[in-house]
């Protein structure tokens, strides 16, 4: 993929983390065949500012049984979704007979909360899990019309976590253009690039995520198809996002925090191909720093174990050569991985439990986005000496 998704200019690309696996291709214990490959690079298109991934993984190779995070299981990202569902029962869901669709409902968190105040709502979520009501079937004009049809027009289409992973945009706003009421919005919220660059958290990039969206990209994709960008909204969550509101052009008058965050960017010289070059530079600083500490705690004789095996971590253990003898094993609470080893580093998954059993010395935290919560659960293992190992924004312990 040499050329922009969006709007077809040559990409600039400015990093290349090399041959990766799928980030959810954890294997069986003794499968010797060979994992798939891809070239995990990242550019960004001169003319609509798109950040986003140098090539597409085959859909023929991607993991479609997955290992899915649950919002469920996180006490923070439970209250976030509860939260969202409010929103917008107050602000958009207040019509006669309200509509909201979800596109990638996870485990129905938003979905719940808004069946909870008796308003209609329906997910396109095509493994048919999660939510209260759901079609099965991926999100695009086909589908969009066939639910239009049956169930009239949506007020409010969301996605958390999913529009970044569709390389097919055009196909995405064409489904919003078929279901959406005339004043209806297309709201979406997704890691965002401002925050890679200032946190150099470069495992945000991996197979499944295609854009990195800045305000500036967002509102010239969102123009193209016919869009506009209407509100901005800075969230907290999964190390830093933006959730973005999008309506018809012209339908309603932008919120002053959108001008203000276009603004932000052009001064902060997120846009410019500097910026890139200085955050490439930062994450080849991380590559040398993290296997050089592990190795140093392991001569002189420490315990270290991961925490988390994360999407992101896959990244991590492949770009900077980290295995078994640096990572014994990462402890995971999701029982699909456990007995499984860690896609192209062959590191073993465990579950929790094995954490405290007995507790290691160091423990690298791949879930770092979690960070606050999973201290706070981990107290015991601060209180017996144990120190966490962080490389956002760069590599220490704390």
């Amino acid at each position: 993929m040499s050329h922009c998704r969006v709007c077809s200019s040559p990409l600039q690309e400015f990093f290349d983390f090399g041959e990766q696996p799928l980030s959810a291709a954890f294997t069986e214990p003794g499968d010797r065949r060979e994992q798939f490959r891809f070239r995990l690079a990242v550019g960004a298109c001169p003319d609509c500012s798109m950040v986003q991934l140098m090539e597409d993984v085959p859909r023929s190779r991607a993991v479609h049984e997955g290992y899915p995070y649950h919002s469920s299981q996180s006490r923070v990202m439970r209250a976030h979704f509860e939260e969202t569902a409010r929103g917008f029962l107050a602000r958009e869901l207040t019509g006669d007979d309200p509509f909201m669709v979800e596109i990638g409902c996870n485990d129905g968190v938003t979905l719940a909360t808004v069946a909870g105040a008796g308003v209609r709502q329906l997910a396109f979520e095509p493994s048919g899990q999660g939510g209260t009501r759901v079609h099965r079937a991926f999100f695009d004009a086909v589908s969009a019309r066939e639910v239009r049809e049956s169930e009239g027009p949506a007020d409010v289409v969301y996605a958390a976590n999913t529009v970044c992973d569709v390389p097919d945009v055009a196909e995405l706003f064409a489904g919003a253009d078929a279901l959406l009421a005339p004043d209806g919005v297309l709201v979406f919220e997704d890691p965002y690039f401002g925050e890679i660059i200032e946190r150099t958290s470069f495992d945000q990039i991996y197979d499944e995520h295609v854009f990195f969206f800045t305000a500036h990209s967002v509102r010239a994709m969102a123009e193209r198809f016919g869009f506009e960008l209407v509100g901005v909204e800075r969230l907290p969550v999964h190390g830093g996002q933006i959730r973005y509101t999008l309506a018809r052009a012209g339908r309603r008058r932008p919120a002053g925090a959108v001008a203000e965050l276009l603004a932000e960017e052009v001064a902060s010289g997120l846009l410019e191909a500097a910026t890139r070059e200085r955050f490439a530079a930062a994450v080849g600083a991380i590559r040398e720093d993290l296997p050089a500490l592990l190795r140093k705690l392991a001569e002189e004789g420490h315990r270290v174990v991961a925490y988390g095996a994360t999407a992101k971590s896959s990244t991590v253990t492949n770009f900077c050569g980290l295995g078994p003898e640096l990572v014994p094993f990462i402890c995971d609470s999701t029982p699909a991985k456990h007995g499984k080893l860690a896609p192209g580093s062959g590191i073993p998954v465990r579950p929790s439990a094995a954490f405290s059993d007995p507790y290691p010395e160091y423990a690298l935290l791949f879930a770092w986005n979690h960070a606050e919560e999973i201290m706070a659960k981990e107290e015991e293992f601060r209180a017996r000496g144990g120190k966490w190992i962080l490389y956002v924004p760069e590599v220490r312990v704390v």
